[in-house]
Order: structure tokens, then C-alpha cells, then sequence
């Protein structure tokens, strides 16, 4: 294939479908397949071209905590918005971070009551503006898993060798592995496989992945992210269940090897290591599931340079973004989907994210299950 049209090809959308269901009659043991797609980006793209709908009864897709936006706990986000009031300083971010409620407030609102909060596209700009402003101190707020990282540890060693001293970043990168891990291990979630990151593996590969089949006894299909990539990734795990195999296959073998980028994890080495813990939204503390800088980049970390609150703050009762996260209920059975949390009035931060599940059903797949039940309660 070559352009993007061949891979949302209904001729070929429909053979896959065909197969799926040949593959998954029946279901396992006489229960659906249910596989995780890790990835907020698949996501969006199940919802965008309703694919759920194509699946047989017998295939369950089941949201993951793949949103690099959704796993940021409260408290983390009172933390910068923290950092955005305190005097002198430009607060710099992402634009779907920038919406994300804290206890009381959001960044938005923070640059509203006055702060100096600006949006921008990557941390280089976040870099140039500390350039242009020598006299403010330049803060970026880095999320993102191991695909945004390396970006954020190229800005740096880019910042120490301008000798830029009024730049800084606030980590809040994650890593793929351990949340895995944490779901694995959670006894109130039964899977039968995953589709694994497409994102996230160009830089880190296939193969930490391993222990998914070995120690768990569960497939995992590195998948890309057009309509066919993820039907042709469902086929695979199934075929997998029909061949008696359990492994790490890799669908999106076009842009993701088994080794990964090696230039950009040994840039990821230079700049962080590991952090002891970290909370996740919905899955609480993981050891070493983020990253911070490391000792040669003290001169740079926010959290050092910076008096934060760092107080664990609890989600709101009404908000079940935590159990999206872990798949354990879909965004529409959460008690305020749609009515008192909606993407303009957003209660936690799956409602937020563009690669939020709860955005992605409310934006692509509100309106046919609303239709689907109204065709239900006339028949």
C-alpha cells in the first residue's frame, strides 16, 4: 500500500470483517473476545469509522489507558497550574492540557485570572520563548509517553548547550510497560489480548512487550492506526487463538521494528531516569512509571527549581474516568457522560483529550447509539 486510501478500502474493510467473524464464532469458552486497545489513538480512529459497529457479538474492543493527557492525576495538574501563578514565570503546555480541570481550576482559567499561559506545538517553542525573554522564567509542561519524550530530552540538551538558564521543564512523562503490568494484575478486568501502541513502539520496539504472552499467557498485536490496520491487528490476535500460538506479532511492521529508535532511547537515558512512583489517574501508584530528570539536568527541573503544593487530590465523586482508563466500564455507562460532562464542560480528562475515549464517543459514536436505542425501543 502507498496512500491512505488503501487502508480504508470497504472492499477490504469487508473481507477483514468477514474473517473476524469466522475467527471469533462462538467466542471464547462462549464468551466475547475482549482485546484492549492501548492506544487513545485507536481509539479514535474505532469510533471515527465505526468499527465497533462492524465487529461481530463475539469481539469486545475495550478502552485502555493510553492517553497521555487522561493518566495525569489531579493533583499533578494543581502542581501546574501552581507553577503558572507564580511570579515572573511563562507557563508553557499543549493545548489539550491547557483545558484539563484541576480541584478548582484549569490552566485556562489560570490565564484568565491573569497568568502568562501559552500554548505551543512542541518544546522547542517553548525553548524559543525563553530565548526572546531572558529576564521571564520559562516553564514546559511535558506529558506523553515514550513517543513525546525524546522530544522533550532533545530540547534540553539543546537548552544546556545554548547555555539557556531560564528555561525548565515539569516531567510528567510516563512509560508504556507498567500500567500494563497494573491492568494485568487488576482482578477486576478479564482480557483476551491487546492491540499494543503503534506510537509509543517506534521508539521503544516490540520486544518489552515479551512479558504479555510469557508471563500472562495473552497475545499482543503491535497495531497501526487506519481503520484496516486495526481489523487486520483483531484478525491477527484471533488467528493466534485459532493457530494455538500466544505471542508479540507486529502489525504495523512499516514504521515499527523490534528493536525500536535506539538514538532516541539512548537520548532518553541521557537526559531522565526512572522515578521510584508515579500516580496514574485510575490506576493509582506505579513503580518506576514515569520519568524525571536526571542529576545532569538539575539546573532544568521545575519541580526542583519551583515550591509546588505536590498534594494527591481526589476526582471527583461523579467523574469514573479512572475506571474508562482501565476498561473496566465504556465512556457511556459513566453516570455524567454527556450531560454534566461534556467536552465544553469537561469533569475529568477523558472528556478532554483529543485521544480521550470519552471525546472520541461523544464526538463519533453518541449520536448512533442514541439512534440504535430509539430504533430498539419502536421495534
Amino acid at each position: 500500500m502507498k496512500y491512505v486510501d488503501e487502508y480504508r478500502d470497504p472492499a477490504a474493510a469487508r473481507l477483514a470483517v468477514r474473517r473476524i467473524t469466522e475467527l471469533a464464532e462462538g467466542g471464547r469458552n462462549g464468551v466475547p473476545y475482549a482485546f484492549m486497545e492501548v492506544c487513545g489513538g485507536h481509539t479514535h480512529t474505532i469510533y471515527r469509522h465505526g468499527i465497533e459497529q462492524l465487529l461481530p457479538e463475539t469481539v469486545e474492543l475495550v478502552h485502555g489507558p493510553g492517553c497521555p493527557v487522561c493518566v495525569i492525576p489531579m493533583g499533578r495538574v494543581d502542581d501546574a497550574i501552581s507553577l503558572a501563578e507564580q511570579p515572573g514565570v511563562i507557563f508553557t503546555s499543549f493545548g489539550d492540557m491547557m483545558r484539563v480541570p484541576g480541584s478548582t481550576s484549569s490552566l485556562l482559567e489560570a490565564k484568565a485570572r491573569g497568568a502568562d499561559v501559552r500554548m505551543v506545538y512542541s518544546p522547542l517553542d517553548a525553548l524559543k520563548i525563553a530565548m526572546a525573554n531572558p529576564d521571564r522564567r520559562v516553564v514546559f509542561f511535558a506529558v506523553g509517553f515514550e513517543t513525546t519524550a525524546p522530544s522533550t530530552a532533545v530540547t534540553l540538551l539543546r537548552a544546556r548547550e545554548a547555555g539557556v538558564t531560564n528555561f525548565s521543564v515539569f516531567s510528567n512523562h510516563v512509560t508504556i510497560v507498567p500500567p500494563l503490568k497494573a491492568i494485568l494484575d487488576s482482578p477486576d478486568l478479564r482480557l483476551d489480548g491487546f492491540l499494543g501502541p503503534g506510537h509509543v513502539s517506534t521508539v521503544i520496539g516490540n520486544r518489552p512487550y515479551d512479558f504479555v504472552p510469557q508471563r500472562y499467557g495473552l497475545p499482543l498485536v503491535t497495531a497501526g492506526f487506519e481503520p484496516l490496520d486495526i481489523l487486520q491487528s483483531v484478525v491477527m490476535l484471533l488467528q493466534q487463538y485459532a493457530d494455538g500460538r500466544c505471542e508479540v506479532e507486529n502489525q504495523y511492521s512499516r514504521i515499527v521494528t523490534d528493536e525500536g529508535n535506539p538514538i532516541a532511547m539512548r537520548i532518553l537515558q541521557q537526559v531522565f531516569t526512572l522515578r521510584p512512583h508515579f500516580e496514574w489517574r485510575g490506576l493509582g501508584f506505579i513503580a518506576q512509571s514515569a520519568l524525571a530528570l536526571n542529576e545532569d539536568f538539575a539546573a532544568y527541573d521545575a519541580e526542583r527549581l519551583f515550591a509546588l503544593p505536590g498534594v494527591r487530590v481526589a476526582d471527583p465523586k461523579s467523574c469514573q474516568c479512572g475506571e474508562v482508563l482501565k476498561g473496566v466500564i465504556k465512556p457511556w455507562e459513566c453516570k455524567v457522560f454527556g450531560t454534566a460532562c461534556t467536552p465544553e464542560t469537561p469533569i475529568g480528562t477523558c472528556m478532554v483529550s483529543s485521544e480521550g475515549a470519552c471525546a472520541a464517543y461523544y464526538t463519533f459514536g453518541r449520536l448512533h447509539k442514541t439512534a440504535a436505542g430509539l430504533a430498539a425501543a419502536s421495534a
